[in-house]
């Protein structure tokens, strides 16, 4: 079957109103945007967070602490440097590693750390700001499964200094109290959180999952074009030629960058527009011809298949969940 529409390599223009696979997962995600109050904190001081479905976007406005995460070596931080937590587990800030140790705070220091950690004053001033973005149900989530626990942007990289001066924008909104303050704040999160999934994009060597399409590379063109055609019936040689590449050398490609064979992903991701259509009132059959399915029946068996039950057990399933916002 001959696609309907041709998909540029990643050097050509790009219109518009191309098919946008971060808007996509947001949408389905689903998350609402939440920004605690800003942290002033006077050296010594300690804050520690529990786990919970989101993602943490924060940056260092002054001075400089400490950010331990569970699993992780501790982390420095200083003014500018920008922080997103992806489903983390605990975690803390601090002025010291001990202060911010959300777990085990008497657990000893490795040599290399306790010879180069750099030590914070006492009476120094610390002020933070951060968005959360939160998931109202754990299966939105697995979107982003597929970011670390932590990453960072320091100050001095490019990305950074581009992200201070949106960051410089979202403090003045956090300080005031003017008509759409609430607005701003959420459109500002999200061109934040874009530009940091970005800039992991950019740098990750690790399998990134759709995030993979924002790359700017054979391997991303051929992730949009499943992206803004999920029902097309997508042959891995079509996708080949969309990337630009041997069926051989974009299969795997295609597996090392996004963690999973094309027709693989192909299926996944059409179980996640399934997943979102499942909470509306749309026919089974209705909602399978959306996706590429050409019966119930066979919607039913890939679904199943992936996610562990029937779409009407799952659906009965949402019923049974507390409402979100």
């Amino acid at each position: 079957m001959k696609s309907r529409k041709d998909y540029r390599s990643s050097s050509a223009e790009v219109p518009l109103d191309a098919h946008d696979p971060i808007r996509g997962a947001l949408a389905l995600a689903r998350p609402q945007t939440v920004t605690p109050v800003p942290l002033h904190a006077t050296a010594p001081w300690g804050a520690q967070f529990s786990p919970f479905p989101h993602i943490k976007l924060g940056v260092i406005v002054e001075g400089e602490c400490w950010l331990c995460v569970d699993g992780l070596e501790p982390l420095f931080l200083s003014a500018g440097d920008f922080y997103l937590l992806g489903n983390p587990p605990p975690y803390g800030l601090g002025s010291s590693i001990e202060a911010a140790r959300s777990r085990n705070p008497n657990e000893p220091l490795r040599k290399e750390i306790v010879a180069s950690r750099p030590e914070i004053s006492e009476g120094s001033v610390t002020y933070t700001c951060s968005v959360d973005f939160e998931f109202q149900d754990s299966d939105a989530s697995t979107l982003f499964s597929s970011l670390p626990p932590a990453m960072l942007v320091r100050a001095g990289d490019a990305d950074g200094k581009f992200l201070w001066n949106i960051a410089t924008i979202l403090v003045y909104e956090i300080e005031t109290q003017k008509a759409g303050r609430s607005l701003v704040l959420e459109y500002l999160a999200q061109i934040l959180l874009v530009h940091m999934l970005r800039s992991h994009a950019g740098s990750s060597h690790e399998p990134l999952g759709w995030l993979a399409s924002v790359a700017d590379d054979g391997i991303g063109a051929a992730l949009r074009a499943i992206h803004a055609e999920p029902r097309h019936r997508w042959t891995l040689e079509e996708l080949a030629k969309i990337a630009m590449m041997s069926r051989s050398a974009f299969a795997a490609n295609f597996r090392n960058r996004v963690g999973r064979p094309p027709l693989d992903y192909l299926i996944e991701w059409r179980m996640q527009l399934a997943r979102a259509a499942l909470r509306t009132e749309d026919s089974l059959t209705a909602i399978a011809g959306a996706i590429g399915y050409q019966s119930e029946s066979a919607f039913s068996t890939a679904f199943r298949r992936v996610v562990g039950m029937s779409p009407r057990e799952f659906r009965v399933s949402l019923h049974a969940q507390p409402k979100g916002p």
